[in-house]
């Protein structure tokens, strides 16, 4: 038996399973979706994010990207930024990193990628910006792990720099937003950092004051 039909088996036993302990359970998530969360988290195979948060399908909107990052020009993450927020109205955006982050350890290096030098440039941004904390530190495990942090606290403004949060915040008083970060090594979440409705941003330019309904 081929791994991808090994897949298909271990999908139809999981089907099966689920009704036979809840006969209804498909029929909601086919009719209804409201979610209280995104989660904007790393590709990584390892950071699952219904797994480590132990929730069920429909419980979390979910965008992953490498490194978990939110890039301004970035049209696939503002779509789901946008639905998530206006349509889905979650209630709160999870920004979840995870130590060991490849992507963050290469943009660390000077080593060229080939494409992917250029998301990888949106993080050699956050190393420039704190590279006198990082460097300081005295393994290249911990600089990696810092940067990580660093990085998902970034990501999070970032968020809130967008006119999609500030609108939802001065026009409904949410979503809370959230940085997150995964150790691999024993499954646990770090919360690193908080950010309530209408929270002042790192400087005042970056806050909209003619946010209306056609604002995108």
């Amino acid at each position: 038996m081929q791994r991808y039909e090994q897949l298909l088996l271990e999908n139809k036993a999981w089907a099966q399973e689920k009704v036979q302990d809840d006969p209804q359970f498909f029929e909601r998530l086919v009719n209804i979706q409201r979610p209280d969360f995104l989660w904007i988290g790393c590709s990584d195979s390892r950071v699952p994010p219904n797994e480590i948060t132990q929730t069920q399908p429909g419980e979390i909107f979910i965008h992953r990207n490498i490194a978990n990052m939110v890039v301004h020009t970035d049209l696939n993450l503002l779509s789901v930024l946008q639905y998530a927020v206006e349509v889905l109205k979650v209630k709160h955006i999870i920004v979840c990193g995870h130590y060991g982050c490849g992507g963050v350890k290469a943009a660390m290096s000077r080593s060229s990628y080939g494409i992917i030098n250029k998301w990888l440039r949106n993080i050699k941004d956050v190393y420039r910006f704190h590279q006198g904390e990082i460097d300081d530190l005295s393994s290249e495990d911990d600089r990696v792990n810092r940067l990580i942090e660093l990085n998902v606290e970034e990501q999070v403004l970032n968020l809130a720099k967008t006119s999609i949060i500030q609108k939802a915040w001065k026009t409904e008083g949410r979503p809370h937003l959230h940085g997150w970060v995964y150790s691999l090594h024993d499954g646990v979440i770090k919360p690193l950092v908080e950010m309530a409705a209408n929270t002042p941003l790192d400087h005042p330019i970056y806050e909209y004051d003619n946010l209306t309904d056609e604002t995108v």
